[in-house]
Order: C-alpha cells, then sequence, then structure tokens
C-alpha cells in the first residue's frame, strides 16, 4: 500500500473511534439526568428505581469502553511523559509504534480472547439483571468488553501506521518503512 493509502486508512480508523466516541460522550448528560431523576424522586417522592440506578452502570461503561479508543486518538491517555514530552519526532514515532505492536494490541486481542465467552454464554442466556425490576440487558452490557477491545485494536492500528508513517518519512531512503 501507498503512503497516501495507509494514512487515509489511519484518518478512517481515528473518524470510526472518534465517531463512536463522541456518540458514548452523550452518555455523560445522560448520567446527570438519570442522577437528577434519582435524587429528585428519592428524597421529595420517596420513589426509588433499580432500573435507574443500574442505567448509571450502563452509562458510565460505554462512556469509559467506546471513548477510549477516541482518547487515544487525541493523546488523551495518561503517560509518564518525563522522557515522551522532549523526544525527537522519530523517537516519539519509535515509542508508538513499539507501544501498539507489543503492548497495546496483543493485550487487547488478549481482552478479546478472554472475554468473548463471556459475553456470548451471557447472549447465550440472554441474561438480564440478577435484581427484580433491573435492566434485562446485562448479555449487552457484557458485550462491550470485546468491542471495546476491537476499538482499541483498531486505533493503536492506526497509531501503529501514523508512527510508521512518520518514520518513514523521517529516512525516505527507507523501501520497506523502517528507519535504519
Amino acid at each position: 500500500m501507498s503512503r497516501a493509502a495507509l494514512s487515509a486508512l489511519a484518518d478512517r480508523i481515528d473518524g470510526v473511534c472518534g465517531l463512536i466516541g463522541r456518540v458514548a460522550a452523550w452518555a455523560v448528560l445522560a448520567m446527570v439526568i438519570v442522577q437528577a431523576a434519582i435524587v429528585v424522586l428519592r428524597y421529595l417522592f420517596g420513589f426509588g428505581s433499580l432500573w435507574m440506578q443500574e442505567s448509571l452502570v450502563y452509562c458510565h461503561a460505554a462512556l469509559v469502553l467506546f471513548a477510549a479508543g477516541w482518547t487515544l486518538s487525541v493523546n488523551g491517555h495518561v503517560r509518564v511523559d518525563i522522557f515522551y514530552a522532549d523526544a525527537s519526532p522519530s523517537t516519539k514515532a519509535r515509542v508508538d509504534l513499539a507501544g501498539s505492536l507489543l503492548l497495546l494490541i496483543p493485550f487487547m486481542v488478549a481482552v478479546i480472547w478472554f472475554s468473548w465467552p463471556y459475553a456470548a454464554r451471557a447472549w447465550a442466556l440472554r441474561e438480564g439483571s440478577r435484581e427484580a425490576g433491573g435492566i434485562p440487558l446485562v448479555f449487552l452490557l457484557k458485550s462491550f468488553i470485546p468491542a471495546f477491545a476491537a476499538l482499541m485494536v483498531l486505533q493503536g492500528l492506526a497509531q501503529a501506521l501514523r508512527a510508521a508513517l512518520t518514520l518513514a518519512t523521517a529516512n525516505p531512503n527507507a523501501t520497506s518503512g523502517r528507519a535504519s
């Protein structure tokens, strides 16, 4: 693939993760509204709703898990920047490439591997809340885990592609895309 095609692929991955992350960010508003409703209903009217309380867990899970790829794409994840912050672009690209290929992607593949049976079993049982009056969609909640890992793999691939392109640009004589 050409550099332009690889860059376009990384841009498309960023776009998908960004769109999913921005949609998931609306969960914050939903959480605030639901939490306010819970407080008002409980303390003013003496009414409690397990369904509403569980919906906070669903919204929080969606927010954290589905916005993670987007956060990675905009360098929003916490990292130790003692050496990275002052490094040259090629050094940063090497760190990003190694981090993506050796740490992020293998770990997320392991998360998919181990969480898939967990989610599949929940789907097979159409698992619902253990509590009466709870949300009957626990199988959907458990599916968020492999979906999160898949998004992180995609974003890790985009990060690796960008790092490889940076290294290839830093050394334009390299034919394999790797710096010498």
